[in-house]
């Protein structure tokens, strides 16, 4: 019922023309660019969300597009094509960027640019934020204490509980190792072994052939997006923020073999950016640093703040139109439409 009000919301929208008269807005109102922040790229219509994309904006790759709206004096290849540019990002490097995302770029010609944790291709685990959900659903015991709660877990409100408590208490870790230790506690506490998975290979990370072989395509560009996803904020020492920054920067060069000057904030809202991240991120050698912070850039936006808009493949095409034109975000946040704000909007902080 949710959605259907939503695609309904979304529909009157783009079929009223609001959609197109915000996009004719945007285009007049000087050189800027949207950026889109999607993660997974199945369980949806990824393919419509491109074709639309394609038809009413300028896609260009996150660095060509950086490059040009900072130097918004020089003559531009899109001189003749007044369309906004707009780049589609996706984080964290999910084997259905691969699968889904690489394979529709290459066939429609879309560029696209996926952020890269080093240390998850390295090692082949599971990504963190994946662990609450999995160890709660594939525990091996029926009932578990852990932080001075009993969990009864035959009942399934009760695994629900568990794996918000693990996912909150992974999500606020001062270091790496501490939330490495806590993951190894809690797999062993219940019985769950590093190989069993939530939903198969799909949740799995690239690997290091499967991001070369897009990035030859010349349809893929990578960036930064830290050796292990820290939310860089929480971390107690400063020098393992400038580790988390620098060695994903350094090991990403020596894989792709050329400059990376593209870095996504992990979780990336602007409680999780202090001035210590701020000045890791550029004192290793970025250009330019995303935030998932919503709204729109130009040239005077700072380089190491960038704007997103958040989206997912999951969405219905005119919900994501909504949303690439600002319409959905602006109808929500002014809360003209309470519904909307409540059920619609892209929220999940992953």
């Amino acid at each position: 019922m949710r959605r259907q009000l939503g695609i309904i919301v979304a529909a009157s929208f783009y079929y009223s023309g609001l959609v197109k008269l915000a996009r004719w807005h945007t285009e007049r109102s000087g050189p800027g660019l949207v950026i889109l922040n999607y993660h997974r790229a199945s369980g949806g219509d990824l393919r419509r969300h491109l074709l639309y994309l394609r038809r009413h904006y300028r896609l260009l790759h996150l660095e060509a597009a950086l490059e040009e709206l900072y130097a918004p004096h020089k003559e531009k290849k899109g001189d003749l094509d007044r369309r906004t540019p707009l780049v589609l990002t996706f984080d964290d490097g999910y084997y259905d960027n691969y699968t889904h995302a690489f394979a529709l770029a290459r066939k429609l010609q879309v560029p696209i640019t996926i952020f890269l944790i080093p240390g998850y291709i390295q090692s082949g685990e599971h990504f963190w934020w994946l662990e609450g959900k999995r160890l709660a659903s594939n525990a091996q015991v029926s009932e578990v204490t852990l932080q001075g709660r009993t969990y009864h877990l035959e009942r399934t409100g009760e695994r629900r509980a568990l794996a918000l408590a693990i996912d909150t208490r992974l999500r606020g870790a001062s270091a790496v190792m501490e939330r490495e230790a806590f993951l190894a506690f809690a797999r062993e506490l219940l019985e769950v072994s590093k190989g069993v998975t939530v939903e198969g290979e799909i949740e799995r990370c690239l690997t290091w052939a499967e991001v070369r072989e897009m990035e030859e395509s010349d349809w893929v560009s990578f960036g930064a997006h830290t050796m292990h996803h820290p939310i860089l904020a929480y971390l107690a020492d400063p020098q393992e923020v400038q580790h988390e920054v620098q060695e994903c920067h350094a090991v990403l060069e020596q894989q792709l073999g050329h400059p990376v000057r593209t870095f996504a904030y992990p979780v990336g809202q602007i409680q999780h950016i202090t001035g210590v991240v701020l000045q890791a991120v550029q004192q290793a050698g970025y250009d330019w640093a995303l935030t998932t912070m919503y709204g729109f850039n130009t040239s005077k936006s700072n380089p190491y703040l960038l704007r997103r808009i958040e989206v997912a493949a999951k969405q219905h095409w005119l919900i994501m139109a909504a949303e690439a034109a600002g319409l959905w975000g602006f109808f929500s946040r002014l809360r003209w439409i309470p519904f909307v704000r409540k059920h619609f909007t892209v929220t999940s902080w992953k």
